[in-house]
């Protein structure tokens, strides 16, 4: 297999050699067309995870923590308008049997954006209201609990169409809209729409946004199903000196709970420090959960860092109080 690999990459080099001399092509030509060629890029995610479950079971396993291999693209239009787009794959990298290679999907979008009007983009890919609100347990690598996903907003990330203004002196306005026709999921159409609102001003951020909810499911999922169509609230603040960012976020969802949170987050050279605190109250059954999570990180160099998060919850329902203990060591390659 190898040196199968070696000719093919010798028979490629001598390939383009050949070819560039037949175009006569300057180095400002060729440097022009590898700017224009899509950007292909990847990583690959590795895990270790314990997890113990007070008075339960404990489980130690290998998984992959979201590998996935990507192209994107973008190009000018018109003066001061630039047309892009985005496709991102997943893959199992943790075991080689029944591995079935590109298996899932992660993004995938086409959009224009320019100067003057903001940006468009439609597809699949973070929310509007994911983006703006829901930074804690997105800065995290393994997140295994995660309190503000747990009902909290479901409108997807699919079949959407998202748009985000230019900055008027720091303030950003963002919508999304989701369109769910007869042929989706259970077959009844639905536009779950979201709205936000950033501003950022030297050091401080503060967003603001909704979720209505107004889908029957989850749709970026299969099979979870949303609670109620009661709309999404939330607030995030954040604070970023230096090396230091801290911040504060807030959601809530009637006949659902609330669910608060504060980050802080430090970073000393190759490594990095985060930790964080979460709190979610139940309506209706008053069940109390909170969640403590700590992140060391290092980078290794400028294409591979490790890290190991540590997690502590505690669910209290009232009939039971349950500890649950994860411990993730995981690793990752990108270019």
């Amino acid at each position: 297999m190898k040196k199968t690999l070696i000719a093919s990459a010798i028979a490629a080099a001598t390939f383009s050699g050949s070819a560039l001399a037949q175009m006569d092509m300057s180095a400002s030509e060729l440097a022009a067309k590898m700017d224009s060629m899509p950007q292909v890029y990847g990583n690959i995610q590795l895990v270790v995870a314990h997890s113990d479950v007070e008075n339960g079971e404990s489980e130690l396993g290998h998984y992959d923590n979201g590998s996935t291999i990507g192209v994107k693209h973008d190009h000018v239009l018109a003066p001061g308008i630039t047309g892009f787009f985005k496709a991102e794959l997943e893959f199992d990298a943790d075991q080689k049997a029944g591995n079935g290679g590109l298996n899932a999907f992660d993004e995938a979008y086409i959009g224009v954006r320019g100067d003057s009007f903001g940006q468009i983009w439609v597809g699949s890919d973070d929310s509007t209201y994911e983006s703006a609100i829901d930074e804690i347990a997105n800065y995290y690598e393994y997140a295994s609990l995660n309190l503000s996903n747990d009902n909290y907003y479901d409108t997807g990330e699919g079949d959407l169409i998202q748009y985000s203004s230019p900055s008027f002196g720091g303030l950003q306005l963002h919508g999304a809209v989701q369109v769910n026709g007869d042929g989706d999921n259970n077959g009844e159409k639905s536009y779950p729409y979201q709205l936000a609102a950033t501003y950022a001003v030297d050091a401080f951020e503060l967003a603001v946004a909704m979720d209505s909810n107004d889908g029957d499911f989850a749709y970026s999922s299969d099979t979870d199903l949303s609670v109620n169509n009661e709309n999404t609230y939330g607030v995030r603040g954040s604070y970023t000196a230096g090396d230091l960012r801290v911040t504060a976020q807030y959601q809530t969802r009637k006949d659902v709970g609330d669910v608060w949170g504060l980050f802080g987050g430090y970073s000393m050279g190759a490594n990095t420090f985060a930790l964080s605190y979460e709190f979610a109250e139940a309506d209706n059954t008053n069940a109390e959960t909170s969640t403590i999570t700590a992140q060391a990180l290092h980078n290794l160099s400028d294409n591979m860092y490790v890290y190991v998060e540590g997690y502590l919850n505690n669910a209290d329902s009232g009939a039971a109080d349950v500890d649950t203990t994860d411990l993730a060591i995981g690793g990752v390659y990108y270019f």
